[in-house]
């Protein structure tokens, strides 16, 4: 069975021969749908493919990403961005996955990673439908942040698609297109809200962010979105100095489902910064031991392991306990043993134990 690549693309002419390049050899097709480009991003698209076609931009990414699909013929199709590549473990990986292709599954969710570490750990990774069977006709929706509406009949897979940051793009453009949706009278969906709100909040609109927030919790969204949003909610009044608030909108996650590791650090860090360390240790051994609970959603590894041990590091030794200082901050070392923090804390233990004798 046959498979294709399908990209929309807009001034990308920095990034994209380093995603194609890592993608050939595995696809029968390479579909680039080019919204509007004045660079070089249909040359470079050229040395790859000559299914290259250009679409007037609707300010629509979904409509975007549906106008790539329906030109491609192959059985199944995978979509990614011009700042996404495929690692060589998962090149090969995918291409044991093509060969065992056989209709029978219509939606394959694959491993994004989308964050890394100075050592290039993964801290950051969810799964994304990602290949689907063209057969279905499954349609992406949503003008931002868009997704891709799949049905059950679906498997998961570990196989990667790594993201690898290109330039920034212009910092407004989706409150842009949030605006001229709102301005039609288009309202959002519950995923729209969520996206709404984290836009306002990267934007430094923080007071506004809080209020788009605290509107789609009080929806049906996603579980794994509205404990984000506790997250980002309890970020914004930080900022805004309203400690109670920003206290209460984390306790808010366990209303959703049990407690997240990240939520976790950030009620230990709450509490470290009100200088009541026995509290933030409950909290940073409650992220360790809830890592150990898989669960869907994101997934940041460091909240579980790396993140806590070395401020129970920190909490015990403001609370005096030496020993166990350092026996945190040895199993920091142990999962990051080149981390600067780690070999800082290192060398002020050695120095207190060398004195001890």
């Amino acid at each position: 069975m046959t498979l294709a690549l399908c990209m929309i693309v807009k001034n990308e002419e920095k990034v994209l021969a380093r995603c194609l390049k890592s993608a050939e050899g595995i696809f029968d097709e390479i579909i680039i749908v080019d919204t509007g480009s004045d660079d070089g991003t249909k040359s470079v698209a050229a040395r790859f493919t000559d299914k290259i076609y250009d679409y007037p931009w609707q300010y629509d990414f979904a409509a975007a990403r549906n106008a790539s699909f329906s030109c491609a013929s192959s059985d199944y199709i995978m979509w990614m961005d011009a700042d996404d590549v495929l690692l060589e473990k998962d090149r090969a990986a995918l291409l044991a996955l093509k060969q065992s292709f056989d209709g029978s599954i219509d939606t394959y969710y694959l491993q994004y990673n989308a964050a890394f570490d100075e050592f290039g750990n993964v801290t950051f990774y969810f799964f994304r439908e990602r290949i689907v069977k063209r057969a279905c006709g499954f349609v992406w929706k949503g003008a931002i942040h868009e997704t891709l509406q799949v049905n059950l009949n679906s498997v998961r897979l570990p196989i990667a698609v790594t993201h690898l940051r290109g330039e920034k793009k212009e910092s407004c453009r989706n409150l842009f297109l949030y605006a001229r949706l709102f301005a039609s009278g288009t309202m959002p969906d519950e995923r729209q809200k969520y996206y709404f709100a984290r836009e306002l909040f990267d934007n430094g609109l923080y007071d506004t962010a809080a209020s788009a927030f605290e509107w789609f919790l009080q929806g049906d969204g996603w579980v794994e979105d509205k404990i984000c949003a506790c997250r980002n909610l309890a970020s914004c009044y930080k900022i805004l100095n309203q400690k109670d608030k920003q206290l209460a909108a984390l306790l808010k996650s366990f209303d959703f489902d049990s407690p997240r590791p990240s939520v976790c650090c950030d009620l230990g860090e709450f509490f470290i910064a009100q200088h009541q360390y026995s509290l933030a240790v409950f909290w940073f051994k409650l992220a360790v031991n809830e890592g150990k609970t898989p669960h869907d959603g994101f997934i940041s590894p460091d909240f579980s392991g790396f993140i806590p041990y070395m401020w129970l590091c920190y909490c015990y030794d403001r609370l005096g306990s030496i020993e166990k200082a350092k026996y945190y901050n040895d199993l920091a070392g142990n999962l990051k043993p080149l981390d600067k923090n780690y070999l800082y804390n290192k060398q002020y233990f050695d120095t207190i134990f060398s004195q001890r004798g």
